[in-house]
C-alpha cells in the first residue's frame, strides 16, 4: 500500500466512524509558546480536551505534520527514526472511550477492507494497573494474555512518569500495538492515550478521575507504510526512497543500508525534508528558537555531505524531488521550491565557508588535549563548536574516539541547555494552570463586539490580582488595595480588541459612576478577552454591571495602520514579487511594521515605487470591507493566505477595492482615503532572507513629511549642498573624519583632505528645495540616514557632530605644524634642483606622520617646479618614519615614490611602500638615517 494511500484509508476509516476531519496544523505554531515546533496531533486541539472551547465536534481524525528533534542522535542510524514525520491521529473530547478506540484501532488494522494486517503479527502493551484496557484486550479482541504486555510509568503513560514524577494536569495510561517484522523484532505503529485523570500533588492517590476523558492516539504514518510495504527501514518507503536516491546521485555516493554512507544519505534526507517544509512556512535559518533548529538541521546535513566528499552546496538541489513526493497531501510545497531552494543554497554556502575552521579547531583541541595528556573532550567546548560552526556532537564524538578520546555528554548537554538550545518536543508544557485557565474552562469565550462599537454594557465576569505565581481570583478588589496597580478583568462582551495578528491591544475605560478602571493593554488567551490595567478609582466587583469604553482616537489611528499593512503587501507584490509575502507585522497608532520575505535589500526606487503605489490607491478613495465566508469561497475570491497559516472556517475576509482581499480578524478603516497617506521610514534586514519596512500613516506621516522637509533644507544648508547631493556630501564628510583620524594616529599615508561642509560658501547653493519632490527629499533624507546611521530624527545632531570632528582633527594637525622648529619654507630652502626637479631629502627631528604628510601636502602647492621629498623622523622609540612624495607630472613620466622610498628604508632595517605619487616606510635603527638619506639622493639620481 502506497505511502498517500494509507493516509487516505485512516482518515475515511475515522471518517466512516462519525469523526471530523480536520487539516493538518501548521508545523511552526507561532501562536503556541509552549513548543518550537508541532510535536503531536493533539497539539491543536488542547483546549478542546479541558473544554476551553465551543465543541463544534467531539470526534476528530487528522493526519498532522510534526518536527521533533529529541532522538535527533538516532535519525538514519535506526531504521524508524525521524525529525519531520506525519501522525495519524484521532480524537475523543469527553465522546468516546477506551473501548471504542482499541476496537477501531484493531479493525482498522486487520479488516479485509483497510489493513487487512495478519492479526498474529500484532501485540500490544498497557500500563501495568489498567486492567480496563488489558481485558478489553483480552476478551473482547481475543489477545492471548502472552501478547498483552503490562508496562512501567515510564513507558505506558502520558507524559512519562507521570503519576511520581509529574507534572500536575491532564495524564492518562497508554496502550500501545506493535508489529512483529520478519526478523521477530516489534516496531510501534499505534499508541493509544487514554487521559482520564488529573494528576494532583505528589503520590499516593493523586489521580483524580477527569469528569470528562478524552481519547487522543497517534499512528506513525511512515512506520505503519514500511510494515505494510515490507521495507527494512521508513527510509525505503515509496514516498521516502526516491529522495534517498537523489541524495545518492547529487552526492555521487553510492547508497549502501548498512554503510556509513548509507546512514549519511538517509540523514540528509531526512533533514532536508524538514528543512523544506519548515522554510516554506517562512521559517529561515536563524540565531533562535525555531530558526536556530532548522540552521542546525541544514549545517548537520551538509556536514554529511562534506564527509561525503561534496565541496559546494548540494541541499538545494533536493528541495523540488521533496516537493514533488509529499505534493499529494501537501501540493503547496511545488509553489514554493524556487523560494525554498534560493534559502537552502545561501545558508549551505555560508556554512561551506566556515566547515574547513571547524574541522581545524577540532584538530588543535585533538593536539592540545594530547600534549596535555587528557583523555576527555571538554562538554562545553563541543557545545561552542556546535553553536559558533554548527558541528554536530555525535561528529565531534565520532572523530574524538578515532584519536582515542572520550566524550563529556554531561558539560554538553549542560552548556547547551544554559543556551536554551531546545526540540520544542516536550509535552510536559502544553497545559497551562491558573486563574486564567480556570476562567476559560468556565467562560469559555468572550463576544467580541469591536466590529461595530468602541463602546458597550457588559457584566464583570472575572477579576485576577496579582503577578506571576502569584496571581489569583478574587471576588472584589478596591483601588485602595495595593494590588489595585495590576489587575486583569474579563467580561462577557467587549470592544476592546486582543492583541492578535500583529495589531496592538485597545486601550481605554472600563467602570461606571463611581468606578474606573484604566485598561492599558488587551489581550486574549484562547477565545478569552483578557484586560489589564490599573484601578484608579471605587471597587470592582464580580458580576457588577459596568461600561466599556474603547479609546477611540487611537483605534481609528490603529485601523488606518492595519488597512494600509494590506495596501503595502498589495504593493510589495507588484514591485517585489509573489515571493514578498508577510513574514509578521506590528500595528499600532499611525504606525506600522511590516516584515516579508525576500533575500536582498530593497533599491531606493523600489520603495519610492512601493510608497507610489500605496498613495495612490489611498487617493483612489476605494472602500474597504469585510466579510465571514466559507474557506472555500475566500479561496475562490482569490483571498491572499499565507503559506504556513492554518485558517478557521468561515473565515473573515477584508476586501479593498478590487486590488486586496487577505484574510484578516483587525480592525479596519471604512476607505483607503481615511489611511491619508503612507510613509516609509525605513527598509532592513532583520534575518536572512527576511525584510521589515517601517512606515506611518494619518497624522504621524505628514508630520513626518514636514520633519523630513525641515532635516533636509537644514542639512543641505550645513553642508553648502543641494538636496539631491546631500547625500554624495554626507559620505564625503564621514570619509573625511576617518582619513582625518588616521592622519592623526600615523596609521596612513594620505594627503591632508579638503575641508567638507565650508559654511562660507553656503551662499553659492541658494538650496533647490522648492523645486525638489517629496520624494526625492524623502529619498535624500533616508540615505543620509543610512549612511550616517542613524534615524531620520538624529541626522542634525551627528551632522553638527561629524563637522565639529572634523574642525578638531584638523586644528590637532595644524597645532602641531605650528609648534614644530621647522618650516615648510625652511625645508623648501634646504632643496636643491636637479634637472629642473626640486629635490627635498630632510631629517625633521619631532615630527610625526600627520605633520610630515602636511608640509609635502604644502609644499606640492607652493612649488613652481616639480618636486621629489623625502622626509625622515626619528621617534622616542627608536624607530624611523620615512615619508616621500613625488608630484604629478614627475608620476607620468615614469618616478615613483614607491620604488624610491624602498632603498632607502633597507638602510634603516625597515621596509615599506605606497602609491606612486606618496609612499611611506618604517626603520630600525635610528643611527642610520643620515646614510640613508644619502640614499635617497643617490637612489634619486640613478632612476
Amino acid at each position: 500500500m502506497k505511502t498517500d494511500e494509507l493516509r487516505e484509508k485512516y482518515l475515511e476509516f475515522f471518517e466512516s466512524k462519525g469523526h471530523h476531519r480536520q487539516g493538518s496544523d501548521v508545523l511552526v505554531p507561532t501562536w503556541d509558546p509552549s513548543v518550537l515546533f508541532t510535536p503531536a496531533g493533539m497539539n491543536q486541539f488542547k483546549d478542546h480536551f479541558l473544554g476551553k472551547v465551543k465543541l463544534e465536534f467531539t470526534r476528530a481524525t487528522t493526519c498532522q505534520k510534526c518536527l521533533r528533534t529529541g532522538d535527533i542522535d538516532n535519525v538514519g542510524r535506526t531504521a524508524f527514526h525521524h525529525t519531520f514525520f506525519e501522525m495519524l491521529g484521532n480524537f475523543s473530547f469527553g465522546d468516546y472511550f477506551k473501548n471504542e478506540a482499541i476496537q477501531w484501532a484493531w479493525e482498522f488494522l486487520t479488516d479485509k477492507k483497510w489493513l487487512a494486517i495478519d492479526p498474529d503479527r500484532l501485540t500490544v502493551t498497557v500500563y501495568k494497573d489498567d486492567d480496563e484496557a488489558a481485558n478489553f484486550w483480552h476478551e473482547k479482541i481475543g489477545l492471548p494474555t502472552q501478547r498483552i504486555s503490562r508496562m512501567e510509568e515510564d513507558e505506558n503513560f502520558w507524559p512519562a512518569s507521570a503519576p511520581s514524577q509529574g507534572p500536575d494536569g491532564v495524564c492518562g495510561p497508554c496502550s500501545e500495538i506493535y508489529y512483529t517484522l520478519e526478523n521477530g523484532k516489534n516496531v510501534e505503529i499505534w499508541n493509544l492515550v487514554f487521559t482520564q485523570f488529573n494528576r494532583v500533588g505528589e503520590p499516593p492517590d493523586n489521580l483524580r478521575p477527569l469528569p470528562s476523558k478524552n481519547i487522543d492516539t497517534g499512528m506513525g504514518l511512515e512506520r505503519t507504510a514500511s510494515v505494510l510495504q515490507n521495507k527494512p527501514s521508513n527510509f525505503h518507503i515509496d514516498s521516502l526512497f526516491p529522495i534517498v536516491q537523489a541524495a545518492s546521485q547529487v552526492c555521487d555516493t553510492a547508497y549502501s543500508y548498512d554503510s556509513d554512507e548509507g546512514r549519511r544519505l538517509r540523514r540528509i534526507t531526512d533533514h532536508v525534508r524538514a528543512c523544506t517544509f519548515a522554510i516554506h512556512e517562512n521559517v529561515y535559518p536563524g540565531p533562535k528558537k525555531a530558526r536556530y533548529v532548522i540552521k542546525r538541521l541544514l549545517r548537520r546535513a551538509v556536514l554529511d555531505g562534506y564527509q561525503l566528499g561534496m565541496k559546494a552546496p548540494f541541499l538545494h538541489r533536493l528541495v523540488p524531488v521533496v516537493a514533488e513526493m509529499m505534493a499529494r497531501p501537501y501540493p503547496e510545497l511545488m509553489d514554493t521550491i524556487e523560494r525554498v531552494s534560493s534559502v537552502m543554497q545561501r545558508e549551505e554556502a555560508d556554512f561551506f565557508r566556515t566547515i574547513d575552521s571547524a574541522m581545524d579547531r577540532i584538530n588543535r583541541v585533538f593536539l592540545d588535549m594530547k600534549s596535555s595528556s587528557k583523555v576527555m573532550i571538554d562538554g562545553h567546548e563541543a557545545a561552542g563548536l556546535y553553536q559558533t560552526y554548527g558541528v554536530p556532537p555525535e561528529l565531534f564524538q565520532q572523530l574524538a574516539a578515532e584519536n582515542g578520546f572520550t566524550f563529556d555528554w554531561d558539560g554538553y548537554r549542560e552548556a547547551m541547555q544554559a543556551h536554551e538550545i531546545i526540540s520544542g518536543d516536550d509535552q510536559k508544557e502544553l497545559f497551562k494552570t491558573g486563574p486564567i485557565e480556570t476562567l476559560k474552562e468556565a467562560l469559555r469565550s468572550s463576544n467580541f463586539v469591536g466590529y461595530e462599537m468602541t463602546k458597550t454594557s457588559a457584566t464583570l465576569k472575572g477579576i485576577v490580582v496579582g503577578q506571576s505565581k502569584n496571581e489569583r481570583l478574587v471576588p472584589s478588589v478596591d483601588s485602595d488595595d495595593p494590588e489595585a496597580e495590576h489587575v486583569r478583568v474579563v467580561l462577557d462582551q467587549t470592544p476592546f480588541y486582543a492583541e492578535s495578528g500583529g495589531q496592538v491591544g485597545d486601550v481605554g475605560i472600563i467602570g461606571g459612576p463611581n468606578v474606573q478602571f484604566e485598561v492599558a493593554d488587551t489581550q486574549k488567551s484562547g477565545d478569552l478577552f483578557v484586560h489589564t490595567g490599573r484601578l484608579v478609582k471605587g471597587s470592582l466587583q464580580e458580576g457588577m454591571s459596568v461600561a466599556a469604553t474603547v479609546d477611540s482616537s487611537r483605534r481609528d489611528g490603529i485601523r488606518r495602520a492595519h488597512s494600509a499593512t494590506h495596501v503595502l503587501h498589495h504593493a510589495l507584490q507588484k514591485v517585489v514579487g509573489s515571493h514578498a509575502q508577510q513574514q509578521g507585522s506590528k500595528v499600532d497608532y499611525d504606525w506600522l511594521r511590516f516584515d516579508f520575505t525576500n533575500q536582498e535589500a530593497l533599491t531606493e526606487s523600489q520603495l519610492e515605487e512601493i510608497e507610489t503605489i500605496c498613495n495612490q490607491r489611498i487617493a483612489e478613495s476605494q472602500p474597504i470591507s469585510w466579510k465571514n465566508i466559507s474557506l472555500t469561497d475566500a479561496r475562490a475570491a482569490g483571498a491572499m493566505m499565507l503559506f504556513g497559516e492554518k485558517y478557521p472556517d468561515p473565515v473573515r475576509m477584508v476586501s479593498m477595492g478590487e486590488f486586496s482581499r487577505e484574510l484578516c480578524g483587525g480592525t479596519h478603516a471604512e476607505n483607503t482615503k481615511d489611511i491619508s497617506l503612507v510613509q516609509i521610514l525605513n527598509e532592513e534586514s532583520i534575518s536572512a532572507g527576511t525584510r521589515r519596512i517601517t512606515a506611518l500613516t494619518g497624522q504621524r506621516a505628514l508630520e513626518y513629511l514636514e520633519q523630513t522637509k525641515r532635516t533636509a533644507i537644514a542639512a543641505a544648508q550645513r553642508l553648502s549642498s543641494s538636496i539631491a547631493d546631500l547625500p554624495l556630501i554626507a559620505q564625503e564628510l564621514m570619509q573625511t573624519v576617518r582619513k582625518l583620524k588616521k592622519l592623526v594616529g600615523g596609521t596612513s599615508s594620505e594627503l591632508l583632505p579638503p575641508i567638507v561642509g565650508n559654511a562660507s560658501t553656503t551662499a553659492k547653493s541658494k538650496l533647490d528645495h522648492e523645486a525638489v519632490s517629496s520624494t526625492a527629499m524623502r529619498a535624500a533624507v533616508r540615505q543620509t540616514a543610512r549612511i550616517f546611521n542613524v534615524s531620520g530624527d538624529e541626522i542634525l545632531s551627528r551632522l553638527e557632530s561629524l563637522l565639529a570632528d572634523q574642525d578638531t582633527l584638523r586644528n590637532q594637525i595644524e597645532n602641531a605644524s605650528s609648534g614644530s622648529a621647522i618650516s615648510v619654507e625652511d625645508l623648501i630652502a634646504s632643496g636643491e634642483i636637479l634637472s629642473g626637479v626640486r629635490l627635498i631629502v630632510q631629517r625633521v627631528d619631532g615630527a610625526n606622520p600627520a605633520l610630515m604628510r602636511q608640509w609635502i601636502d604644502k609644499i606640492r602647492q607652493s612649488s613652481q617646479e616639480p618636486t621629489a621629498i623625502m622626509l625622515a623622523a626619528p621617534a622616542e622609540d627608536d624607530k624611523v618614519t620615512l615619508i616621500a612624495s613625488v608630484s604629478q607630472d614627475l608620476v607620468k613620466s615614469g618616478k615613483s615614490a614607491g620604488k624610491w622610498i624602498g632603498p632607502v628604508a633597507k638602510i634603516l632595517g625597515g621596509g615599506g611602500g605606497g602609491k606612486p605619487d606618496l609612499a611611506q616606510a618604517g626603520g630600525r635603527d635610528i643611527s642610520k638615517i643620515d646614510d640613508a638619506l644619502k640614499q635617497a639622493k643617490a637612489t634619486w639620481a640613478s632612476f
